[in-house]
């Protein structure tokens, strides 16, 4: 069983208009509601890869009953999120059909109370018990100690269970330094976790900072990953128009499906980097158009040669 962990779940709202505009009033021509959450988009598309999923977190209110009962029809997937007292936040993506550009309005989400902090470590701990690995995806709600996920790092090596986290900020910094297996920032969480810009210097310096393995995600540009066994760039072989929500938490998923798998690295790349482009083309978040994934996966360019590719790729 894979456990992802999503302390601020969400119910995603996407709505469809044909051009957005500044100042004026719109028609919407559909509406999409999910469950959502960094972690529960990761136990979605893990699910539809076949692999057995539970999902932890925080839900709460009439959204988060709507988030539970949209959960219960997955196949392969088991519900352990705990009841809070809140109401579970709510996502707003608005689509602009004419320009594919997406707008994303996020609800900052329920204050945790110690109490409800207190039984989510114990489903925790519980649940540790059967997980071949763990993602740790997302923001924190308001209440929960920023230091969460470094808690939740060192809970998950201290049983031996492989550990993903996605995730910004201070709650990233805090959490490399607990030392887990993978993290999977994009260009601008690891510019500001490590302060440069020059994306193979900024994994190397986040390996140092704690990380085992740092597998950046970089757009259009694909998957950088620096660990122990090597370097590797992974490349779109094409570049995909849509809407790009949750295509790094469907990266995430294929990195997750390699590792349980024991993939060699390239292979959990290019399947990391098909999926995410997969999912550009799917409605929305936590969810993959699965012939464009079964399609483009062969023909990921997957490379060793990192410094030299990645020269070319950033100064022609």
């Amino acid at each position: 069983m894979i456990l992802t962990v999503t302390l601020n779940t969400a119910l995603d709202i996407t709505y469809r208009v044909r051009s957005l505009r500044p100042h004026a009033s719109h028609r919407v021509s559909e509406v999409i509601e999910r469950p959502g959450g960094k972690g529960v988009n990761v136990a979605r598309v893990l699910a539809a890869l076949g692999h057995e999923v539970t999902v932890t977190g925080f839900a709460g209110g009439g959204t988060g009953r709507a988030v539970r009962e949209r959960l219960a029809g997955t196949e392969g997937l088991a519900d352990a999120l705990v009841p809070v007292a809140g109401a579970t936040r709510r996502t707003v993506a608005v689509v602009d059909e004419r320009s594919g550009d997406t707008t994303q309005l996020n609800e900052p989400g329920p204050q945790i109370t110690p109490a409800e902090w207190g039984a989510f470590l114990d489903r925790y701990d519980g649940l540790l018990s059967g997980a071949s690995a763990v993602a740790l995806c997302g923001s924190l709600p308001p209440g929960v100690p920023v230091g969460a996920y470094a808690n939740l790092v060192r809970g998950a090596r201290s049983r031996g269970v492989p550990v993903l986290l996605d995730t910004s900020g201070e709650p990233l910094r805090r959490g490399v330094a607990a030392r887990p297996d993978i993290i999977k920032p994009n260009a601008d969480e690891l510019a500001e976790l490590t302060g440069s810009h020059e994306p193979l210097r900024a994994t190397q310096d986040a390996r140092r900072r704690g990380a085992h393995t740092v597998v950046a995600s970089l757009g259009a540009q694909g998957l950088l990953a620096v660990s122990p066994e090597g370097r590797w760039h992974a490349a779109p072989p094409i570049t995909l128009h849509g809407n790009p929500t949750g295509a790094g938490d469907s990266a995430v998923a294929g990195l997750l499906s390699g590792l349980v798998e024991m993939l060699p690295w390239p292979d959990r790349l290019a399947c990391a980097v098909a999926l995410s482009a997969a999912t550009v083309q799917a409605p929305g978040a936590g969810e993959f158009d699965r012939a464009v994934y079964e399609e483009l996966r062969g023909r990921v360019a997957v490379t060793s040669e990192v410094t030299a590719a990645w020269n070319r790729l950033t100064h022609g």
